[in-house]
């Protein structure tokens, strides 16, 4: 993989302004939609089930089920939603928000598992939970490095036929075959609520507008990484930061992917 692959995901992105539904949880959504609008795609956050439907036959090019804040009802929306995008062929990503710790949201992941996410992005403890590797972090705070988590993202690759996407310090990607790290972001990026989540929107549109799912889910870490380094260098403190980063998202440019992306290990 070169960093001109990704650059070209980002170019696509914009000429193409992917409309991404997401399916998220109530904390995230402002941040969610608003990352989406700074890279160039489009967001839609709905709560019926038909609409839902109607949505993905007709416009949608891709999906984000976040069980951050799982209900019952929400779930039922969310099988929904998957069987709908399946039958449009729309890239889905899966975001195992606390899976391990908690166990309607566990059991309710590993049920999707089997329909076969394009996508699965989460921390190392969530991946590691979700391949019954481990118990689950502290809430949404992961408690391993993502390095901890390759096996169990090449495993949940290799049986469902997914891409998997590890963030931490390192982001790891792979797709059961290959496994690419990424070094770019900054510790900043968590202390501020909802980025992470936000990550699995965009790489939604990363995956909509990438020739696969590893180049998509690769050019996202690269995107977010070097924009939240930039934005950590001129806002120190969370609050700026926040605000800081999506204007990085909107300024960030092709070249500066090529330029900037670094490859870890």
């Amino acid at each position: 993989m070169k960093t001109t692959d990704l650059a070209a995901v980002l170019e696509q992105l914009r000429q193409r302004n992917p409309l991404i539904l997401s399916l998220t949880n109530t904390v995230v959504q402002p941040i969610t939609a608003n990352m989406l609008l700074a890279v160039g795609a489009a967001p839609v956050m709905l709560n019926d089930a038909e609409e839902t439907e109607q949505l993905l036959r007709t416009c949608a090019n891709g999906l984000l089920i976040n069980v951050g804040t799982l209900s019952r009802p929400q779930a039922e929306q969310m099988r929904r939603a998957v069987d709908a995008a399946h039958a449009a062929r729309i890239p889905w990503v899966l975001d195992p928000v606390a899976v391990g710790l908690l166990s309607f949201r566990t059991e309710f992941c590993r049920e999707l598992l089997a329909l076969h996410p394009t996508l699965i992005r989460g921390n190392a403890s969530e991946i590691m939970a979700l391949a019954g590797e481990a118990a689950g972090g502290r809430g949404t705070d992961t408690t391993e490095e993502s390095a901890a988590a390759v096996h169990a993202a090449l495993q949940l690759a290799r049986q469902f036929g997914s891409t998997v996407l590890v963030t931490g310090a390192v982001d790891y990607v792979t797709d059961g075959a290959r496994v690419a790290a990424l070094g770019n972001g900054h510790p900043l990026m968590t202390r501020v609520t909802g980025v992470g989540c936000a990550m699995g929107a965009l790489a939604a549109a990363c995956v909509a507008a990438a020739p696969d799912a590893f180049t998509g889910a690769a050019a996202c870490a690269a995107l977010i990484g070097i924009a939240g380094e930039r934005a950590a260098a001129r806002c120190p403190r969370p609050g700026s930061f926040a605000a800081a980063l999506l204007d990085e998202l909107d300024a960030i440019t092709p070249a500066d992917m090529v330029h900037h992306t670094r490859f870890a290990g």
